[in-house]
């Protein structure tokens, strides 16, 4: 039967009577994720954070509304890294946003690809009037751009090498002609000193051409704000960009960031990673149809990881501090000691009342006092090995009671050689992620604790 929204046609279930049409709801959210995911493109929203909550996975869940209406958001934690700032409820901004459904409880939200503070209109008035003088100058005029090799010798890259898109680009031309020799030449793509370093940089790819056997340029950086493109909006850089004799591809930001730089390209692609696919187009031409399958199941696996991720998330909402699991097992033990203790009790009144009674009979028969006494001997000796066998079970179970608890104890898993590692805001350090060198974290021993500073984290 084919799966909902692989492409394939449904196949519904006649009922009893062959007349209706059943799916599961399972299948029915899967065929609405997928109607709402082709139905509305990637698109920027404008709205009002509210009930923003960071998980401890550090993905960002958040509601973005307007007077009318609102609607849920998701950020993951890979693209809330990124932030240049840091959402607050009450904020304004700019989401560029995928509407799709969370399967799994058939909540409508969106998945947030970047986000900005709303409001930058003088930044978009100076980009409109520069944009406006270059193309009077016929410095955008389409017949003087040069084509692209096909099958290139080499690419320079010209980018920061901290950047994310650097790695986004070296992925992708490794994936996609790994054979391709790729130069890269360091600059920074954000900040003052940018456009003249960017500049730099070309000038440098230009001059070292033939040596460095480059045929193809790649100017790539991340997406991010009309202000963290600043720099690739510089007159200078969009002048040197137009004259560069090699061919210059422009992968700046996001599918709907445009930026001067791209008009000056010979050709734009919308992300970094569609700018190495165009200069590897030609080594890739024949595996297109092998991409276009890898390219949807990465798609269904990130969708599928983004969905584990809420569950995740959501399941570690209720998870019970270790403390509170502590004090619960304390209680239930201390519960079933007062049980203990009275049905203990309760047991020798019994034993103690039949003794009493046994010893009135015995009183009342004066024949065979002798017999009777044996009989009354061998009954303190049951009900006393009785009472020894009752009062060493139940200290048995006390035992293990109290044994449990002691393992629950998250002093006791000190003593074995681990330890607690919390960052510099008091939060507990359990994955290399994030982790940067210089950072100081404090170690909680079994007796005492250390502080250290990150050398170099390691995966």
């Amino acid at each position: 039967m084919p799966t909902p929204g692989d492409g394939s046609p449904v196949e519904f279930l006649p009922d009893a009577q062959g007349t209706s049409r059943v799916i599961s709801v399972s299948a029915l959210n899967r065929l609405a994720r997928a109607a709402l995911e082709t139905a509305l493109p990637l698109l920027w929203v404008d709205g009002e954070i509210s009930n923003l909550v960071r998980a401890a996975s550090g993905h960002i869940y958040f509601t973005l509304k307007d007077a009318q209406a609102q609607v849920r958001c998701a950020m993951w934690r890979n693209r809330a890294q990124a932030l240049p700032f840091r959402p607050e409820n009450g904020m304004r901004v700019e989401a560029r946003a995928l509407a799709t459904l969370f399967e799994a409880r058939g909540d409508y939200q969106l998945s947030i690809e970047a986000l900005r503070p709303a409001g930058a209109g003088n930044l978009a008035e100076a980009f409109r009037r520069l944009k406006d003088k270059l193309a009077a100058e016929g410095l955008f005029d389409p017949a003087r751009r040069r084509p692209l090799p096909a099958f290139p010798k080499g690419v320079g890259i010209i980018t920061s090498p901290a950047a994310a898109a650097l790695r986004d680009v070296l992925v992708t031309l490794r994936r996609r002609a790994p054979g391709l020799p790729v130069t890269i030449y360091p600059a920074f793509v954000q900040g003052t000193d940018a456009p003249r370093q960017l500049c730099a940089a070309l000038a440098a790819a230009t001059q070292r051409a033939k040596m460095d056997g480059i045929d193809l340029i790649l100017l790539v950086r991340g997406g991010g704000s009309l202000e963290d493109l600043l720099a690739f909006n510089d007159e200078t850089l969009a002048r040197a960009i137009a004259a560069c004799p090699l061919p210059v591809v422009s992968g700046i930001g996001h599918e709907t960031d445009f930026t001067i730089a791209d008009f000056a390209a010979d050709l734009r692609a919308p992300t970094p990673t569609g700018a190495a696919e165009l200069a590897s187009a030609g080594y890739f031409s024949a595996r297109d149809v092998l991409a276009g399958t890898a390219r949807r199941l990465r798609q269904s696996i990130t969708r599928q990881l983004e969905t584990l991720a809420q569950r995740a998330d959501r399941c570690a909402l209720r998870l019970l501090h270790p403390r509170d699991r502590l004090r619960r097992a304390q209680e239930n033990t201390i519960y079933h000691e007062q049980r203990l203790r009275k049905a203990m009790m309760v047991r020798l009144g019994e034993f103690a009342h039949r003794l009493s009674k046994l010893e009135l009979r015995l009183s009342a028969r004066v024949p065979a006092p002798a017999t009777l006494r044996r009989q009354i001997d061998g009954i303190k000796e049951r009900l006393g090995r009785a009472t020894c066998a009752l009062i060493g079970t139940n200290r048995q179970r006390l035992d293990s009671f109290s044994t449990g608890l002691r393992q629950l104890n998250p002093d006791a898993v000190l003593t074995r050689g681990y330890s607690i590692i919390r960052d510099a805001e008091g939060h507990i350090v359990r994955t290399a992620a994030g982790l940067r060198p210089g950072d100081m974290l404090a170690v909680q021993l079994a007796e005492g604790g250390i502080d250290v500073t990150v050398k170099r984290p390691r995966e």
